[in-house]
C-alpha cells in the first residue's frame, strides 16, 4: 500500500521515482477502474446551499420498475446538483450505461439517450466536476449506496466528482478477515488524500521548481510533506466502525471504495429494482445488451 502513495506523490511532483518500484495493483486501481469513465475537465462547483441540511426524496421510475433514494443533507453539493438535474428532467430518457454483477449499476451519460446499439458510453456529462463531500465514515459504500462516478486520481487528485454520472452499490458481502484489511487499505487512502491537499497547497512552489528542473528541491519538499501526512494521519486515524463491519459482513458492499468517492445518497424504496438492473446481460464494455432505461425522475420530498 505504502508503494502505492509513494507512486501517487511521485506523480503530482513530476518526478520518475521516489526510491520505490511501479505500484502493485490493490483495491484502489479497482476503484479507479469501476467509474472514471467520464471526461469531465472544468472543476467547479454549482451553487448549492450548505446552511440547508435537509434531505431530499426523489423517486426514480425505470423501464424495469421504480425505486427511490434519498439524497442526504450534509453534502450538499451533490444533493443540490442533483435536484437541479432532476428539475430540469436532464436523466429522463438516459441509461444503465454500465452495469457489472455484485459491484454496481451506473447511469447519468446524456450521451446514453440517443446511444446505437454497442455505442460505447460513460464520457458525457455536463462542463463541471464537483467537489468532493466525504463524510466518512458516516456515508459508506453498503448495499444500495447512492454515489458519484468520477475520473481516476491520475488526472482527479483532488477527487472531484462527475456533474451527473452516478452509481449506486449491488456489492456483495465482505468476509471477516477482508473486514480485518479494510482498516489498514483506509489509512493509506487517507495518507494519500492528505498528501495530496497538502501538495494542492504548494502547487505554486512545485510549478517553478519543475520549470527550473530542480530535483532535488522537489524530493525535499515531497518528503517534508509525506511526513506531514503521515503525522496527520497518526494524529486522525480512520478506523472501521461497527456500523460498518455488520453492514459489510450481512448485507454486503463494495468497502474498497470508501473514502475515494462521495457517497452522497442511499436507495430508501425499490432495491429490487436495483437487483433486475444488476442481473441483465451486458456486452464486453458492460453495457446492457438490451437497454435499461430512465424513464423520469421526480422530487418527492
Amino acid at each position: 500500500m505504502f508503494k502505492n502513495f509513494l507512486a501517487a506523490a511521485a506523480l503530482i511532483f513530476g518526478m520518475s521515482s521516489c526510491g520505490s518500484s511501479s505500484a502493485d495493483k490493490g483495491a484502489g486501481d479497482a476503484a479507479s477502474d469501476s467509474t472514471d469513465t467520464i471526461n469531465e475537465n472544468t472543476t467547479m462547483t454549482p451553487q448549492f446551499n450548505p446552511a440547508d441540511t435537509s434531505n431530499v426524496t426523489v423517486e426514480v421510475e425505470t423501464s424495469l420498475g421504480s425505486f427511490t433514494v434519498l439524497l442526504y443533507g450534509d453534502t450538499p453539493r451533490h444533493r443540490d446538483n442533483f435536484v437541479k438535474l432532476v428539475k430540469e428532467g436532464y436523466y429522463n430518457g438516459t441509461l444503465f450505461h454500465r452495469v457489472i454483477n455484485e459491484f454496481m449499476v451506473q447511469a447519468g451519460d446524456p450521451d446514453s439517450k440517443t446511444a446505437a446499439p454497442g455505442q460505447a458510453l460513460g464520457a458525457g456529462g455536463p462542463d463541471y466536476t464537483i467537489d468532493a463531500e466525504f463524510v466518512f465514515p458516516k456515508h459508506f459504500h453498503k448495499r444500495g449506496a447512492l454515489a458519484a462516478a468520477r475520473q481516476g486520481d491520475q488526472v482527479n487528485p483532488t477527487k472531484a466528482s462527475s456533474g451527473s454520472q452516478f452509481y449506486i452499490v449491488t456489492g456483495k458481502k465482505v468476509s471477516e478477515a477482508e473486514m480485518a484489511n479494510m482498516e489498514k487499505y483506509l489509512e493509506n487512502s487517507a495518507l494519500q488524500s492528505r498528501f495530496t491537499e497538502l501538495a494542492q497547497s504548494h502547487m505554486d512552489e512545485v510549478r517553478a521548481m519543475q520549470q527550473k528542473g530542480d530535483n532535488a528541491g522537489l524530493e525535499k519538499l515531497q518528503n517534508e510533506l509525506i511526513a506531514e501526512a503521515q503525522a496527520y494521519v497518526a494524529e486522525h486515524p480512520v478506523k472501521v466502525t461497527d456500523e460498518m463491519k455488520k453492514a459489510y459482513t450481512t448485507v454486503g458492499g463494495t468497502p474498497h471504495l470508501d473514502n475515494n468517492y462521495t457517497v452522497f445518497g442511499e436507495v430508501i424504496k425499490g432495491m429490487e429494482t436495483i437487483d433486475k438492473i444488476e442481473k441483465v446481460e451486458t456486452d464486453r464494455g458492460d453495457r446492457p445488451k438490451d437497454d435499461v432505461r430512465i424513464i423520469s425522475m421526480k422530487i418527492v420530498d
